[in-house]
């Protein structure tokens, strides 16, 4: 027998799709039947590919190979990025999925251009300053209130940015690139251990909601165990109807009145201890609702063109500061160990101004063009000393460089936020490159009833204290750390790439960019070094196999101070090689290790 969604089913009635072991080993050959037909009888999960034709790297097998089918089949980037995406809702839905937001970075080969969706989750109107803020006791509420609640939940974009990525770039309609989504759904997917692992971390949360437990719980509240089948019929349907009728029955529908009705009343357990604050969206903030197509944020690095998200994200201009700030060093010709210092000392100082300056450009003004000056960059790197800085260090005055030249046109450093990060190149040279959450691992923890999605806690990314940049306000998006990133060279790509990870975001990509460009190191390499992640903190978090290198000894040495965490980000991309050859690369170990397939894998002697 084998779990579904709170009820068992007999194994061999289930569908061959079902052998597809998600995020794990090999599928036998004949097992993955329509939708998800491979370029042989065979799938292998595998970190690294190299070939032709196009690319797509994500965590998840499944979600990789819709991505390929869709480009085998004709489409492009955009259309397999949505089709990937859908999947991931499906098989990664503690991550992602239609009930949160995101940011997708494209580019269009055609014209040569980078352009971004901001799909970020919206305050609903009701919401104030002050609305995480306990009228008893005139306190913010604890962060672990704001979470598990219906008043942590944004209004969701992720399926608006599918249909205007789709309306914009894409060939392929919405409704034909849900169908891998739907029957994953509806036929299943064998658990994986990293599914059963972030069941098991929220259970106690999930069973305090009716919906949530008959989902994700056995019969006896624990996760389902591992090999076991998980089917989502309630999410295939909810696909469906929105395949047959479109966003609308999400933004002006019975979907959305679902929605609404999780948020104003959470369907807890009768007798829970949980204080569960029920949340003020309404169907008018659902209605209200539109992604934004923002420019990208853009600087750049020893002769490199780097598209990075804009605020509301906060990625791509602390990635771009710390950049510009360690374009003053040859870090090629350093010490690793001091060339380490430097890059830890840049994100410090790039992170006490992403503290203070960022927010919603559309509420608050952000000094964006002061921040990417090259003169404020100057000014900054000053301050880097031949020992570490003691944080936290304060924010540099942007404001004076605001009109010098430039190339530019809320999330707590909580480590257990969960995203997913996918990328994705055609055989004609457009990219996506995009980056969508629902927040914490398991988001709110309510599952729409009768939907089979979760809800973000997207708001709790908010500053809970009035007065700041990044505080609550009505409509609001609030800031993110998500760093979608695509790289140029004399406007031609050289490699895409991004990572989920809270507000280790923007310290993993520019980790990555230092150990490409400044370090030497292939993509697959750049992606599985061990990671650092200063955040203007008194301690530098850090992997354990970075804290074992003879480098962080020497950082130590330097006044480096070291808090050790399992593993920092789960990052994908793609490298454009010469001769039209794709690299696309994913996590060997981190989060289960991920999944990367190009449409025709180059022979030996090719790469």
């Amino acid at each position: 027998m084998a779990f579904l969604g709170g009820k068992t089913v007999n194994r061999r009635l289930a569908t061959p799709l079902i052998a597809a072991f998600v995020g794990v080993g090999t599928l036998l050959p004949g097992a993955m039947a329509a939708p998800l037909v491979a370029a042989s009888d065979s799938l292998v999960k595998q970190p690294v590919a190299v070939g032709t034709g196009g690319a797509v790297a994500s965590v998840n097998l499944l979600a990789t190979a819709a991505g390929i089918r869709v480009l085998k089949e004709g489409g492009n980037a955009v259309d397999a990025a949505v089709a990937a995406a859908a999947v991931l809702g499906v098989v990664e839905p503690f991550s992602c999925g239609i009930g949160g937001g995101g940011f997708m970075v494209i580019y269009n080969a055609r014209n040569h251009k980078v352009t971004t969706i901001d799909s970020r989750e919206k305050a609903p109107q009701a919401f104030r300053a002050d609305s995480f803020i306990d009228p008893a006791t005139g306190k913010p509420i604890s962060f672990s209130e704001g979470v598990t609640s219906g008043l942590g939940v944004g209004v969701p974009g992720t399926l608006l940015a599918w249909q205007s990525a789709v309306d914009r770039f894409g060939t392929r309609p919405l409704a034909k690139l849900l169908k891998p989504a739907i029957d994953i759904a509806d036929e299943g997917f064998l658990v994986n251990p990293i599914f059963a692992m972030q069941i098991s971390q929220n259970a106690s949360r999930f069973r305090d909601f009716t919906s949530t437990r008959a989902l994700y719980l056995t019969p006896t509240g624990q996760a389902p165990a591992v090999g076991s089948l998980f089917r989502n019929p309630d999410l295939a349907t909810t696909y469906r109807q929105i395949a047959k009728e479109g966003p609308e029955v999400v933004y002006d529908g019975p979907i959305g009145s679902d929605i609404v009705n999780t948020v104003q009343h959470p369907p807890t357990v009768p007798g829970i201890t949980r204080n569960v604050r029920p949340g003020v969206m309404t169907t008018d903030d659902l209605a209200a609702y539109d992604v934004v197509a923002r420019k990208p944020v853009a600087t750049t690095y020893r002769g490199l063109q780097i598209f990075g998200m804009g605020p509301p994200s906060s990625g791509g201009s602390t990635i771009g500061e710390s950049l510009n700030i360690l374009e003053g060093f040859d870090l090629h010709d350093m010490s690793r160990t001091q060339a380490l210092h430097r890059y830890l000392e840049a994100s410090r100082l790039a992170y006490a101004d992403r503290n203070k300056y960022l927010g919603d450009p559309d509420v608050v003004n952000v000094p964006l063009t002061g921040l990417l000056s090259k003169d404020f960059a100057a000014q900054r790197r000053a301050l880097i000393g031949p020992t570490a800085a003691t944080s936290p260090v304060a924010p540099g005055n942007p404001y004076p460089f605001q009109q010098a030249g430039s190339p530019g046109s809320g999330e707590t450093d909580r480590e257990s936020v969960s995203t997913t990060h996918l990328t994705v190149a055609d055989r004609w040279g457009n990219i996506v490159s995009y980056t969508f959450t629902i927040e914490q691992i398991g988001g709110s923890g309510m599952v729409v009833p009768g939907r089979g999605f979760l809800l973000n806690n997207e708001l709790t990314d908010f500053e809970f204290t009035p007065g700041l940049a990044n505080s609550p306000g009505p409509g609001k998006r609030p800031r993110s750390s998500m760093s979608p990133t695509i790289v140029l060279s004399n406007g031609r790509p050289v490699v895409a790439l991004g990572s989920p990870g809270g507000s280790t975001i923007i310290t993993t990509v520019l980790q990555m960019l230092v150990n490409q460009v400044d370090f030497g190191m292939t993509l697959p390499a750049a992606i599985a070094a061990p990671r650092a992640s200063q955040r203007n903190t008194s301690q530098t978090s850090a992997e354990p196999a970075f804290l074992a290198t003879p480098e962080a000894a020497g950082l130590r040495a330097l006044g480096h101070q070291f808090s050790q965490t399992d593993e920092i980000g789960a990052a994908t991309g793609i490298a454009f090689l010469p001769d039209g050859l794709f690299e696309a690369a994913a996590e060997p170990v981190r989060r289960g290790g991920g999944s990367a397939m190009v449409v025709r894998p180059a022979l030996a002697g090719e790469h």
